[in-house]
């Protein structure tokens, strides 16, 4: 799903493998993201850098393109080793070229641009720690925010925040023949082992290249690479998921033939909203309404709280408008009612929706944090899809099943949507930003998100506001409970009236009479009794009340606030 613009130049110098341009300076754009404690966030300039797949590649010599089209140049690119000699990589014009531009906190892909060679359609960028190296992330015992304006995102686009396990110089050590590195955006694999990448290894991807029956611009090699993915965000206005991808391999892995297949889980465990069974939780107008910005929040709890533990939960909550909300529940018999992804939750869902369990197979979760500890790189993307047209982001995929069957719905987009042709001549000027990234320890990047004169909602899954007012009307304070990491951290807090309780994201809970409650982190609880007691600790949340509802926990610490 990649495209390419192909641009003449002049000549460039000479190098003795696959090669930089000097024609178009490479600049990358720069970007101010944020790292976090629970006692702050501290800003740091970094910047991004456009993926080399889109990128122009010509002669070292002189200005002839090495591949056009869907074609590579047979006189200089007859095999892979020779490509790479002959052929380099140059700069990019990020904003003229690619619709690409930064400010301040915030990066902007637009999908199509048209330009005096020809339109470019969608890109990839990642993040830098320095113009050599990529910022390489673990996010285990922590969590990662961003926001997103998705609202010029029709249905078929995917506007993507994620992380692979690309090497952190881009393969430059391993493989010596790639000279270029993360400067010019090399290294890329994920989960589905894609094999429309023109380099792979240092090497051109020449044998046994094939061009696509339905994109112009793209074809497909015999290698794949392949590596874990963790899909943070995809998206449109119409629907979102989430989804963990593990794989057999531990590092950026090249695949030939059926290995390209059966090397990663591909599909992977994913939570989409309306796939598991709320279909009025994301869109324009809805609980997550993708009208307006959205903080998303993404946090990766350990067995043992620590950034080396094994990973055991993936939990899901957004900001919006001043609002804490909770990620909506699964609702389907048989999956338990949950709204983060754990190994038991992916085991039911496969079940259910009878889906052949690769994830399982793939080891699950501890393989996904495995690939953390081993450090992941930040992408962020727009593309449209030329082989199933994002039907299986927001649409009934496979298109030949019944669409009442469990997990076949994903989203309200017709199955004729999202055609590549139609999306490129009907909305050119889509376009996705994603700003105010961070990350760090958990409940760490979004509590200053929250806005303190927004007014109360009595939905209990909402933070109550800081608002006060004469004449005896509620106010609010917000209390800090448990320590972050802190297995033995504990606090109880006697209240006298009706109390709510928001502890970052997960199950709910909700209690009636005097009763004690015990929250751990990603916990909702809402209590309508006086002289209600509420504990939080990190150990698991429990509950003994006549006609509670059921209790869940997950993580190890949280955030409370009291009406009083």
């Amino acid at each position: 799903m990649h495209k390419t613009l192909i641009i003449l130049f002049t000549a460039l110098s000479y190098a003795s493998a696959q090669q930089v341009g000097t024609n178009t300076a490479e600049n990358h754009p720069s970007l101010n993201v944020q790292t976090c404690t629970t006692g702050g966030c501290t800003t740091q300039t970094k910047s991004i850098v456009l993926d080399a797949n889109w990128r122009w590649l010509h002669t070292t010599t002189g200005s002839t393109n090495c591949y056009t089209g869907q074609t590579w140049n047979a006189a200089l690119c007859p095999d892979g080793d020779t490509c790479a000699k002959n052929c380099a990589l140059d700069g990019a014009d990020y904003g003229g070229t690619y619709s690409i531009s930064t400010s301040n906190d915030a990066a902007t892909l637009g999908f199509v641009t048209q330009t005096n060679n020809g339109p470019n359609v969608g890109s990839r960028i990642y993040l830098l720690q320095d113009d050599n190296n990529y910022q390489m992330f673990n996010l285990l015992n922590g969590e990662f925010s961003f926001d997103v304006d998705v609202s010029q995102l029709p249905c078929g686009l995917n506007g993507a925040l994620y992380f692979t396990q690309m090497d952190q110089d881009g393969g430059m050590q391993r493989f010596p023949t790639n000279k270029a590195g993360p400067r010019y955006g090399t290294g890329y694999c994920d989960a589905q082992c894609p094999r429309d990448l023109k380099f792979i290894n240092g090497i051109a991807n020449v044998a046994g290249w094939t061009p696509s029956p339905n994109d112009i611009n793209s074809g497909k090699g015999n290698n794949g690479t392949c590596c874990a993915e963790m899909d943070i965000w995809e998206a449109n206005s119409m629907a979102t998921a989430y989804t963990a991808h593990p794989c057999s391999v531990d590092q950026q892995t090249s695949c030939t033939g059926d290995s390209c297949t059966n090397t990663c889980d591909s599909a992977g465990c994913d939570f989409n909203s309306w796939r598991m069974g709320n279909e009025t939780f994301y869109g324009p107008g809805m609980t997550i309404d993708t009208k307006s910005k959205i903080t998303v929040v993404t946090q990766f709890v350990t067995d043992d709280n620590t950034n080396q533990g094994n990973l055991i939960q993936i939990n899901r909550f957004y900001v919006q408008d001043g609002e804490q909300i909770p990620n909506s529940f699964s609702s389907f018999s048989g999956i338990d009612s949950t709204n983060s992804i754990t190994d038991s939750f992916c085991t039911q869902q496969k079940t259910v929706f009878g889906d052949d369990d690769i994830f399982r197979d793939m080891g699950g979760l501890q393989e996904m944090g495995a690939a953390f500890k081993a450090g992941m790189v930040l992408t962020m993307s727009v593309w449209d899809d030329h082989n199933v047209n994002c039907l299986w982001l927001d649409s009934d995929y496979p298109t030949t099943a019944d669409p009442n069957t469990p997990g076949v719905s994903r989203g309200p987009c017709s199955t004729s949507s999202g055609a590549p042709k139609d999306l490129e001549k009907n909305s050119p000027g889509a376009k996705v930003t994603f700003s105010n990234i961070k990350w760090g320890e958990l409940n760490s990047t979004f509590t200053n998100n929250i806005d303190s004169s927004s007014s109360s909602h009595s939905n209990s899954s909402q933070p109550a506001s800081s608002s006060s007012s004469s004449g005896g009307d509620s106010s609010t304070t917000q209390a800090s409970i448990a320590t972050t990491n802190q297995t033995s951290a504990s606090s109880t807090t006697q209240v006298s009236s009706d109390i709510t309780v928001v502890a970052s994201v997960g199950t709910t809970v909700v209690a009636s009479g005097d009763t004690t409650i015990s929250v751990s982190a990603a916990t909702t609880v809402s209590t309508s009794a006086a002289a209600t007691t509420v504990e939080t600790s990190a150990a698991a949340a429990t509950s003994s009340s006549s006609g509670s509802e059921p209790t869940s926990s997950a993580g190890a610490c949280a955030v409370v606030f009291f009406t009083a």
